[in-house]
């Protein structure tokens, strides 16, 4: 029988290279591994949040949701009636400027020709109730019936009518305020006699 099964070599045949070969073992990775986090820590840090903690960005984070795009009103105050325009631009291009669903076209006199047609009041009756999709008041239940009047005179004259603008007719109880104010001072010095 041979000893061929007892020639085995190993790589390692004194106690100094078996020590070398541990230690570089534990060296090695723990050397790649340092290596590593000062290639990930040293380079340009340009990533989300970078900029986090300038004054900016902070002033950003904590200023009220409410700022952005709106505008505060006093709810006591008189209210401001939009023109024509600004109701159309802000409720009714949606529809109105594209022509969407079914909804006439402003400026395409065909479009609008048997609308006119059926004349100023049917009109303003359908803008202010509702038609089909379109919903009462062009969805914006805020408006006032004189600026939703307005807007269809707008609307209607862009695309070929002549109607007249409606009259604004003055509140009763902004009427009724100054004739109060008025007979009250004149009350007042006949109670001190």
């Amino acid at each position: 029988m041979s000893d061929a099964h007892n020639e085995h070599e190993s790589a390692i045949k004194t106690p100094k290279q078996l020590i070398a070969a541990v230690s570089a073992g534990f060296l090695i990775p723990i050397v790649c591994i340092v290596l590593l986090v000062e290639y990930v820590t040293n380079g340009q840090t340009t990533g989300a949040g970078s900029a986090g903690q300038t004054p900016e960005m902070i002033a950003a984070r904590i200023k009220p949701v409410a700022s952005e795009g709106f505008t505060f009103r006093d709810s006591s105050a008189p209210k401001q009636l939009l023109s024509g325009e600004e109701v159309f631009k802000s409720t009714c291009a949606a529809c109105h400027g594209a022509g969407i669903a079914g909804a006439p076209k402003v400026g395409d006199p065909a479009a609008w020709k048997a609308r006119i047609g059926e004349g100023y009041d049917k009109l303003l009756a359908h803008a202010i109730n509702g038609l089909n999709a379109m919903p009462p008041k062009g969805g914006n239940p805020d408006l006032d019936d004189v600026e939703i009047a307005r807007t269809v005179v707008y609307m209607a004259n862009q695309s070929g009518a002549k109607f007249k603008d409606p009259e604004v007719k003055a509140p009763a109880a902004a009427a009724a305020a100054p004739a109060d104010a008025a007979a009250a001072p004149a009350a007042a010095p006949a109670e001190k006699k």
